[in-house]
């Protein structure tokens, strides 16, 4: 074990073995193992958008065998699925590529402005079907926030009793926060620090815009000079916002893009220190060669001292 991972896994010290081996699983797994970083492939969005949405510009996305593969040929760190994709895949690919099990799902037809997302999956249903880690949503922000930071206690709590790495997607999302002060920096640092008082080992963020959302945030801001210009040095500041940059930060790829635009996004947030990223659109929806012609220069980046 080489000395970076030692050093991420020290911060991890009080968890049990169980879920220690499996956190280094993950980061020694794929093309960047050892190197602390990692690349996730997230597949949940034919639940959260609908398949047509999330499948029809490549049709073989329909088959959750195709993301699974897509992610093993890639070389990434481990693939991610709700329960009936993850019951599809577990048997044929296991211990091929590190599994995580998301327990939670929201969907696009409720137009919730202040979304919960449903539990889906258990931790019996992670540890049956041989995962590293289970996944959870929360949305700071929404009124139902109560509900989602207790159900992920409970579930978070297991699934570590049970050896199970934790990771929580923490989306700012609600009727109280505007479209833009969901990705306001003041907001995703906020979200990042929320996601490790839950007991996340792993946290995903949207990339942060400069918009600062809360008035309140804005005065701190201005009088300590906090720089958030670009988007290297506002990953930094969320970082930072997770124990100082001692839980392990992951930014989503988001929306289908460009490929220049999202590869100079990489650029910025191996910049700013985040520790990795989760693509899914934007690699999936690719044809495959393309996705994985894309996700190597991806890999690429990461590499790159």
């Amino acid at each position: 074990m080489n000395e970076k991972i030692k050093e991420i896994l020290s911060w991890y010290k009080n968890e049990n073995p169980g879920t220690i081996r499996n956190l280094y699983n993950i980061l020694m797994h794929g093309k960047l193992g050892g190197t602390g970083k990692m690349v996730i492939l997230p597949v949940d969005q034919g639940f959260e958008h609908g398949p047509a949405r999330s499948f029809a510009p490549n049709p073989d996305g329909y088959d959750p065998v195709y993301h699974v593969k897509l992610a093993i040929d890639a070389g990434l760190n481990a693939h991610a699925a709700p329960l009936g994709s993850i019951q599809t895949i577990a048997r044929e690919y296991a211990g091929q590529i590190p599994l995580i099990l998301k327990a939670n799902s929201n969907e696009a037809l409720s137009r919730n402005p202040d979304p919960i997302p449903a539990v889906t999956a258990s931790v019996e249903d992670a540890l049956r079907l041989g995962c590293a880690a289970i996944g959870f949503t929360i949305y700071p922000g929404s009124i139902n926030f109560k509900q989602m930071y207790e159900e992920i206690r409970e579930i978070a709590l297991e699934a570590k009793r049970n050896g199970l790495v934790v990771v929580i997607w923490s989306y700012p999302r609600g009727s109280s926060l505007s479209k833009e002060g969901e990705t306001a920096v003041d907001v995703v640092a906020y979200a990042a620090q929320i996601a490790a008082q839950l007991g996340a080992h792993l946290i995903k963020v949207k990339p942060p815009t400069d918009h600062i959302e809360l008035e309140e945030a804005r005065k701190v801001y201005e009088k300590y000079n906090i720089p958030v210009g670009t988007l290297a040095e506002r990953v930094r500041h969320v970082v930072q916002s997770a124990f100082d940059g001692k839980r392990i930060v992951i930014f989503s790829g988001g929306p289908a893009k460009g490929r220049e635009e999202v590869i100079e996004e990489i650029k910025q947030i191996k910049e700013g220190g985040g520790f990795g990223s989760i693509i899914g659109r934007n690699s999936f929806q690719r044809p495959k060669e393309e996705a994985l012609d894309f996700l190597n220069e991806i890999l690429k980046i990461y590499m790159e001292c």
